[in-house]
């Protein structure tokens, strides 16, 4: 910007500009990957409940190991 004596605005203006101007390159679609992981072993309707225990859990051991 500083070597071409223009605005930030300018500069940003003519990027976006010449990026628009050349077509955009063909590729495939992004598919992602899938894969069974079978049945959950946990009643996931408490998933919430179940990562506040473990976090419960860790500070517990935690507290006792820093004492």
């Amino acid at each position: 910007m500083r070597e071409q004596q223009v605005s930030f605005k300018v500069a940003l203006n003519d990027a976006i500009r010449a990026g628009l101007a050349t077509p955009a390159a063909e590729r495939p679609a992004f598919r992602t990957p899938t894969a069974a992981l079978g049945v959950a072993t946990v009643n996931l309707d408490r998933a919430l409940t179940i990562a506040a225990d473990l976090e419960d859990e860790e500070l517990v051991r935690k507290q006792r190991r820093g004492s």
